[in-house]
């Protein structure tokens, strides 16, 4: 009895790890398709806007 109960346990685990472990690859990929998707070129606008709000914190303290 133990021994099936002790069977039964590791195949419930084994569906679990198995069913919860499987979408990680896909999530993964997304995020690395979304990461190289983005554009190297830097807006200058924006990165002047970034250095303003920089200063204007630095000033603050």
């Amino acid at each position: 009895m133990k021994k099936l109960f002790a069977l039964m346990m590791v195949a419930a685990f084994a569906v679990a790890i198995v069913a919860c472990g499987g979408k990680k690859t896909e999530e993964a990929a997304a995020v690395d398709s979304v990461a190289t998707e983005t554009p190297a070129v830097v807006d200058s606008a924006a990165a002047d806007t970034t250095a303003a709000a920089a200063d204007t914190t630095a000033a603050a303290q």
